[in-house]
Formats: C-alpha cells, sequence, structure tokens
C-alpha cells in the first residue's frame, strides 16, 4: 500500500475513533498506530467513562500496540492522532520508541509537540496540522454542545 494510501486511511481511522469518543461524551480524540503499513491499534479518549486521568487515546492505542505486538518497544510503528499530544502522552511516545508523529489540530494550551512545548527532539519525526480544520471543528463541536448541557 502507498504511503499516502496508508496516511489517508489511518487518519480516517483516527478521526473515526475521535467521533466515537465525542458519541460517549468524552474529548474527541482519537488515535491510531501503524506498523508496515498496517493498522495495528486504535482508541479514543476515555477519561470520563474509565475516571482515569491517563485514559488518553495516544496511551490506550500505544498499550494496545504493545500487546499486539508483544513488546512494549513500537519500533517502525507510527502515531496519528487528531490532536496535539500532551506532556504524558509525548512521553509514553518517546518511551515506546515511536519516532513517526502525524497529528492533526495543535494544542496551544497542553501540547507538546510544538504547539505549547516541544519535548521531541531532531531524532524524531513530527508533522503538525494534518487535516486541521476537521479537527478543530470536532473539538469546537464538542464543547459548543457541552456549554448547551
Amino acid at each position: 500500500m502507498s504511503q499516502k494510501k496508508v496516511f489517508d486511511e489511518a487518519f480516517k481511522a483516527a478521526f473515526k475513533e475521535a467521533r466515537l469518543a465525542y458519541k460517549a461524551g468524552e474529548i474527541p480524540v482519537g488515535a491510531v498506530i501503524v506498523k508496515d503499513g498496517i493498522i495495528i491499534s486504535k482508541a479514543h479518549n476515555l477519561r470520563e467513562t474509565k475516571k482515569s486521568p491517563t485514559a488518553h487515546a495516544e496511551i490506550l492505542a500505544i498499550e494496545k500496540a504493545a500487546k499486539v505486538l508483544g513488546d512494549w518497544r513500537l519500533t517502525g510503528c507510527e502515531l496519528y492522532v487528531t490532536l496535539e499530544p500532551c506532556t504524558m502522552c509525548s512521553g509514553a511516545i518517546i518511551n515506546s520508541r515511536i519516532k513517526k508523529v502525524f497529528f492533526s489540530a495543535y494544542d496551544y494550551e497542553a501540547g507538546s509537540a510544538g504547539g505549547r512545548t516541544n519535548v521531541f527532539d531532531e531524532s524524531f519525526e513530527i508533522y503538525g496540522g494534518l487535516y486541521k480544520e476537521e479537527a478543530e471543528n470536532l473539538l469546537k463541536d464538542f464543547f459548543a454542545d457541552k456549554r448547551k448541557d
């Protein structure tokens, strides 16, 4: 499969996960991990559902990918996520050995891949602002709906 097709399929799956989070009353963030052009894990935010501050989409996707691969080292994997990773998630990305991250909307309050700060060094490939408008609109709609409640 071409890199473009992998990229498009991964973001399509990440946004599907984000919409599942939205429907569950969670901040709509979805994450997907790809290895060798194949999606090996998908997750969305579950902080409210699990009553856990660490149940971010990225953390959950990393944990699932580690189970699939049978190793905590996710060398050669790529992460696709609809919102810039926070410091906690960035630490998990670094520790799991994921070297390539693609994300949509920047998080200027808590982002750690260029939005507020950057914890990644030059050994990582970080690409932000991809499908940015779609991600921002999903987040805006979610918070507008929350304010109505």
